[in-house]
């Protein structure tokens, strides 16, 4: 293949990729706006209501770290679009749902399409992008899309469910789907990555499956169960015990589904620490700011995605341009302690946020601070996640990679959450009013979140290794400083058409 035509087929590549993965960060955040109407055209109760939004996080948590590692083995370009036609099935029976099971199987279903092609999307950007410059571009595209979706999906949610009903938040899937399964089955490279064939680890697949599975259920329950509710700390004991087991057979078995030895990558290993942490900081941000707006400003829906509007579109422009070029210039540590810092002060912003408070003095500035912060760090800590993994192990550590922020996210809403609650309740019983007593609750919250910011910052300057990377494309690479195993750059690309 000619020089001309692998970038031209890397690049479009890389589009079907972002549109597919776009698909799946808007349904994360679409869903949230529609709940209401949801529950009353379903006839919902509250605690039911809540399982629209766990069907999905249980299978989308509990498959991803899976699905990376059978891209591995099995072949990344057809389990991506395995999982983007198996999402976009799903989402047509949600929109024709009529009945409580209906949609909660579907939406079950539509999380086990979203880890694959979650994962998935980021191994093959990787694997196709072994060039500094070029990778570092791609990350850019990369996360342009994924920091812009939030957003998209809060202003979608709320114009499709006030203008066509409810139903179409999942109906709009169907052409986007429909175009990124068409269209990659005819421009999606197929990648040959080294990865060995080998049978397939059954039982270490049912346990790391059913260890993330349970973990999350008593995660995404635990405010409503009790943190030391028997359920609560038995399912939890049970996740670890069986991850225990997981690891005790992936170190004796000849053809591990996980190779342990790839948590040895310093980078990976550091990197989702970062992303832990940075991922319970940003669901602050994003989610409980919501609350703050929705029921302490009494903002719409709609107001609310256009509120967020300005630091989405910040967090866009940073992410896409100067993001990358920042880590080719100065590694991935300065740039991604520096965002995480101002995102930080984004958090400490909203945490003085007064009851009657105003868009322009308390809620803009955070938002354009979490923009920049946002834009500035999300580059760095995804490449620094991939820098030294060999291709082979590529979807593994993408799937890994994808996990840590979901888990973070998760488990740092709920306790975010229920501290906010706790400070609220406390408030409300010793006479203060009800907007006052939530505005308290998020005040703590949000310290809590910037404590998480800062201490993600830390770690990522403690524990990621920089390296200097050339900063123009082309430009002589010396061995090892690419972030690269060596050996990596070759990765064997034909073009399947039809």
């Amino acid at each position: 293949m000619s020089e001309r035509l692998s970038s031209r087929t890397r690049w479009l590549a890389l589009v079907i990729l972002c549109v597919g993965d776009l698909m799946i960060v808007v349904d994360t955040t679409v869903v949230n706006v529609a709940l209401p109407t949801i529950r009353d055209s379903l006839h919902f109760s509250p605690t039911s209501l809540a399982w629209v939004v766990n069907a999905y996080m249980l299978t989308f948590a509990g498959f991803l770290l899976l699905a990376g590692r059978f891209g591995d083995l099995f072949g990344h370009r057809r389990l991506f679009l395995g999982g983007t036609a198996a999402f976009t099935i799903a989402s047509l029976i949600c929109g024709l749902s009529d009945s409580q099971g209906m949609l909660l199987a579907a939406r079950a279903v539509q999380g086990l399409g979203g880890a694959v092609v979650s994962a998935l999307a980021f191994s093959l950007i990787v694997v196709l992008f072994t060039e500094p410059g070029e990778r570092a571009k791609a990350m850019g595209v990369f996360g342009f899309v994924m920091s812009g979706g939030g957003s998209i999906g809060v202003l979608a949610g709320g114009v499709l469910t006030d203008l066509v009903g409810w139903h179409w938040i999942f109906l709009v899937n169907l052409p986007i789907g429909l175009a990124v399964t068409i269209s990659g089955l005819r421009l999606l490279p197929h990648l040959e990555t080294g990865a060995a064939r080998q049978s397939l680890d059954a039982w270490g697949a049912l346990a790391i499956t059913s260890a993330m599975v349970l973990a999350t259920y008593a995660i995404v329950n635990g405010n409503s169960a009790g943190w030391l509710s028997l359920q609560t700390v038995g399912l939890l004991a049970l996740a670890i015990a069986v991850g225990a087991a997981f690891v005790a057979r992936e170190s004796r078995i000849e053809a591990p589904l996980v190779p342990l030895g790839i948590f040895r990558h310093r980078n990976l290993s550091a990197a989702n620490i970062v992303g832990i942490l940075w991922a319970a900081a940003m669901f602050a941000v994003f989610f409980l700011s919501a609350l703050y707006l929705q029921l302490v400003l009494h903002y719409s829906p709609l107001q609310v995605g256009l509120a967020f509007l300005p630091g989405n579109l910040i967090m866009m422009a940073f992410s896409l341009g100067l993001s990358a070029r920042l880590v080719m210039r100065y590694g991935f540590r300065a740039p991604l302690a520096f965002g995480l810092g101002v995102a930080a002060l984004s958090l400490l912003w909203f945490a003085r946020a007064p009851v009657h408070g105003r868009f322009l003095v308390d809620v803009l500035p955070a938002m354009v601070l979490i923009g920049i912060g946002g834009g500035l760090a999300f580059n760095p800590v995804l490449m620094a996640s991939m820098s030294d993994v060999e291709p082979q192990n590529s979807g593994l550590a993408s799937g890994i990679t994808n996990t840590a922020f979901m888990m973070g996210g998760a488990l740092g809403l709920a306790i975010l959450a229920s501290a906010a609650a706790a400070r609220t309740n406390h408030l409300t019983a010793t006479g203060h009013s009800v907007a006052a007593a939530l505005t308290g609750g998020y005040h703590l919250a949000f310290l809590i979140g910037a404590g998480l910011a800062i201490a993600a910052a830390a770690v990522g300057v403690a524990l990621i290794r920089t390296r200097e990377l050339p900063a123009t494309h082309g430009a002589e690479t010396p061995e090892g400083a690419t972030g690269l195993e060596p050996g990596q750059g070759r990765v064997e690309v034909t073009l399947e058409v039809g």
